[in-house]
C-alpha cells in the first residue's frame, strides 16, 4: 500500500471507530450478563424451573394447560403459548384483554401436570433492563435501527483495522507488545494484538447483532407477504362465532410434520395468524433445527391444515443469527468463550479511545508506523 492509501484507511478506521465505540462498549457490557442469562436468572430467583419428575412422565393436553392459565385471569383471552427449544417441561402462556392487547400477562404452566408454576415477571428485572439496553436502548424500532447502524460502522472499523494491521506489523513479530517503551506504544500493540485475536468473533457477533436489529422489519415484511398469501382464501369471510378446540389442530400439525415438535402457537386474531386460524409453528429437534420454525395454519373451527410453508431465507438467517449472537449453540463452554472474547473486545474498544486521546501532535503512531512500512513516512 502507498502512504496515501494508508492515510485513507486510517481516516476510515479512526472515524468509524470514534462514532460507534461508546455504543459498542455499552453493547459489550450489557451483552456480558446476557450470555449467562439462564444462570443469572436462577441466581436472582427470576428463572422459572419446573419440578423434577420421572423421565417419560406423560404430558397434559394443551387444552388443560390453557384452562389452568386462564383460570388466573378469567376475563382475558389467549394470545400465544410457547416452549423453550431446550425445555419442553414448561408452557409459557400469554393472555390479554384482547388478542392484540400489548398489556399482556405471561404465565408458566407445567406441561406434565397442567398446573400453574407461577406468573412470569419481566419488567423492571435486572436482565430485562440489560436486554432492553442491548436490543433497542428503550427506544423501540428506531433504537434497534440506530444500533444496527452502529454495528455496521463497527464492522467497517474492524475491517479497516485489519487492513492497517498488515503494513504496521511488517517490521514486528506477531504478538509483539513493546513494554520497554512509552505506555502509549504498549497500549497500541495490545490494541492491535487483541483486535486480531478477536477478529472472527467480532465480525460474527457484529454481523449477527446487526441482522437482529432488523427483526421487526423482517417479520412485518413476512406478515405482509407470505402470511398474507397463506390466509388470502379467508380474507373476505366473516370471523367464526366460536373457536374449536386446539387439540385437533395440534394433532394435524404433528401428523403433517412427524419429525418436528410444537414450539409456538398463535391464536386467531393475533399478529402471527388470522381471525380464522391457529398459527402452529413447528421446529426440529436438533441443535440447529430447533431454532428454525415452520408455520402450519390450521382452521380454527375444523382443525384441518389449510397451508404450511418453509420460512423464507431472510427469516431463516435471522433465526440462526439470534442464538449465535449470544453463544447459545454450544452449552456452557461456548458461553465462557463468548464471555472471554467479549471482555477482550471491551479492552480493544477502551484502548482505542485511550490511544485517540493520547495521540501526539505529530500524528497517529499507528498511521506513521504503517506508512513507514509502506515505503515512506507521512
Amino acid at each position: 500500500m502507498t502512504p496515501n492509501t494508508v492515510r485513507r484507511w486510517a481516516w476510515i478506521h479512526k472515524w468509524t471507530s470514534l462514532v460507534c465505540t461508546i455504543f459498542m462498549l455499552l453493547l459489550c457490557l450489557t451483552g456480558l450478563p446476557l450470555i449467562f442469562h439462564h444462570q443469572i436468572g436462577e441466581l436472582l430467583g427470576n428463572e422459572i424451573v419446573a419440578p423434577e419428575m420421572a423421565p417419560g412422565t406423560p404430558k397434559a393436553s394443551a387444552d388443560t394447560v390453557i384452562g389452568a392459565g386462564l383460570a388466573l385471569y378469567p376475563d382475558m383471552v389467549m394470545q400465544y403459548m410457547s416452549q423453550e427449544a431446550d425445555d419442553d417441561k414448561i408452557w409459557h402462556l400469554t393472555v390479554g384483554k384482547t388478542r392484540l392487547d400489548p398489556d399482556f400477562k405471561s404465565i408458566a404452566v407445567d406441561s406434565r401436570t397442567g398446573k400453574v408454576i407461577r406468573e412470569n415477571k419481566f419488567e423492571g428485572t435486572f436482565m430485562n433492563i440489560m436486554l432492553r439496553l442491548h436490543a433497542d436502548l428503550f427506544a423501540g424500532l428506531w433504537g434497534m435501527l440506530f444500533l444496527g447502524l452502529m454495528g455496521f460502522l463497527f464492522l467497517i472499523a474492524t475491517v479497516s483495522g485489519v487492513v492497517l494491521y498488515a503494513p504496521f506489523m511488517r517490521k514486528l513479530q506477531f504478538g509483539t507488545v513493546r513494554r520497554e517503551r512509552a505506555s502509549r506504544l504498549k497500549w497500541l500493540d495490545m490494541h492491535n494484538l487483541l483486535g486480531i485475536v478477536t477478529l472472527v468473533w467480532a465480525l460474527v457477533v457484529g454481523a449477527t447483532g446487526m441482522i437482529n436489529t432488523w427483526a421487526d422489519l423482517l417479520l412485518k415484511y413476512w406478515q405482509n407477504d407470505q402470511l398474507a398469501a397463506m390466509i388470502a382464501p379467508y380474507k373476505d369471510l366473516p370471523a367464526p362465532a366460536a373457536l374449536g378446540p386446539l387439540r385437533p389442530g395440534v394433532d394435524a400439525a404433528l401428523k403433517l410434520e412427524p419429525g418436528m415438535q410444537v414450539g409456538f402457537i398463535a391464536w386467531p386474531g393475533t399478529a402471527f395468524s388470522s381471525p380464522h386460524h391457529y398459527g402452529i409453528f413447528m421446529h426440529g429437534k436438533e441443535a440447529l433445527t430447533s431454532r428454525l420454525y415452520k408455520p402450519v395454519l390450521v382452521d380454527a373451527v375444523t382443525g384441518r391444515v389449510t397451508d404450511s410453508r418453509d420460512l423464507p431465507w431472510y427469516l431463516t438467517g435471522l433465526l440462526i443469527s439470534q442464538p449465535l449472537h449470544f453463544g447459545d449453540y454450544g452449552g456452557v463452554w461456548m458461553q465462557v468463550w463468548w464471555a472471554l472474547l467479549d471482555i477482550a473486545t471491551i479492552v480493544v474498544l477502551g484502548s482505542g479511545l485511550y490511544l485517540w486521546r493520547k495521540r501526539s501532535r505529530a500524528g497517529n503512531p499507528q498511521l506513521r508506523g504503517a506508512a513507514v512500512a509502506a515505503g515512506s513516512a507521512p
